[in-house]
């Protein structure tokens, strides 16, 4: 718990580390966040960081080192994927406080590595998810809480982003909906049936990736980076009701009372209007704070990967010989 001599709860000193896209969007909103006090901004790139800084009004640094230096208690670390473990592991070494965004690392092994060094230094560590803390997806969740969840239909498409480079849709976008299925269903992922393709890209930029959880949910994810508009839903069909979440427009609808003559009833839920990054940090600031678990714990972060990397094996299938039988599905048990 950060607390001052009097007892009183004082300021998380916190940084961010790496502020491409993603690191100056957490920056931007910890600058003026209650309970933050901005350390500054670490990345190597000397032009970056100092451009995010005189935008932002808050100090550069060129490392990890300089930031523990000057004061931090807390780190947001918004490298690259690659160099989440590194970086996360340095960080964690220096008795840092850890947010560390989505994926939590590359693989499963340097993901539980940065799981196991959080529990030996005792910081609290949250996996940037931060679709967790989109209005639509509480909305959803609360209108299923409580139902027999039958099946999840998530569709999450949109035009070919220039700045990915070193990962395809997988674990830039569909990570986020495999963590969402294990989120509205208390479950995890046991079953895997995924198509992968890399149809115009060198890696793959088609998924359609279907799952069932330890508790019977049937689950599928459509993305890709070939459609020319962004669509972001959710479909949670229950014994009792349908659900179909925007997650763009944060228009979420029920469905319900079905009757024999193929009528129902609907109606619009109501859906709190917050930006889902400041939510996400407050949370992080809880965590550190000792007031509350991490909502997005490391143990989290490393399921998602771990579904993610099963489905990125059937990139490359081997090649199926005409046959009169009818194929098993691929399947994978995913721990």
């Amino acid at each position: 718990m950060v607390k001052d001599p009097s007892g009183a709860s004082k300021p998380v000193r916190v940084g961010v580390v790496g502020v491409g896209i993603m690191g100056y969007n957490h920056a931007r909103v910890l600058i003026d966040l209650p309970g933050a006090e901005m350390v500054g901004v670490a990345d190597p790139d000397q032009g970056q960081r100092e451009k995010v800084a005189a935008l932002l009004g808050c100090r550069a640094f060129a490392s990890i080192d300089e930031l523990v230096a000057n004061g931090a208690e807390a780190l947001v670390i918004a490298a690259p994927t690659h160099l989440h473990h590194e970086v996360s592991l340095r960080a964690i070494e220096a008795g840092m406080h850890v947010l560390v965004e989505k994926p939590i690392a590359p693989t499963v092994a340097e993901a539980e590595a940065i799981v196991a060094a959080a529990k030996a230094k005792d910081v609290a560590l949250v996996v940037g998810h931060v679709e967790r803390f989109n209005p639509a997806v509480e909305a959803v969740k609360n209108a299923i809480r409580d139902e027999e969840i039958l099946s999840i239909g998530i569709t999450r498409v949109g035009p070919f982003p220039p700045r990915m480079s070193n990962v395809g849709v997988v674990i830039d976008l569909a990570v986020h909906d495999i963590d969402l299925i294990c989120h509205f269903t208390g479950s995890h992922i046991t079953e895997v049936q995924p198509q992968v393709k890399a149809a115009v890209a060198e890696r793959e930029d088609i998924a359609l990736l279907q799952f069932r959880t330890a508790n019977g949910v049937l689950a599928h994810i459509n993305t890709n980076w070939l459609t020319p508009f962004k669509a972001r839903t959710v479909h949670v069909a229950t014994r009792k009701k349908y659900v179909i979440g925007d997650l763009l427009t944060r228009q979420v609808t029920e469905y319900f009372d079905y009757k024999p003559d193929g009528s129902y009833s609907m109606r619009h839920l109501p859906v709190a209007y917050a930006e889902p990054l400041r939510l996400e940090l407050l949370r992080f600031l809880e965590a550190v704070r000792g007031g509350s678990a991490p909502a997005v714990t490391g143990e989290d972060g490393v399921a998602a990967i771990a579904v993610a990397m099963r489905c990125l094996e059937a990139l490359e299938p081997a090649p199926v010989a005409p046959t009169s039988a009818v194929p098993s599905p691929l399947r994978a048990s995913v721990a």
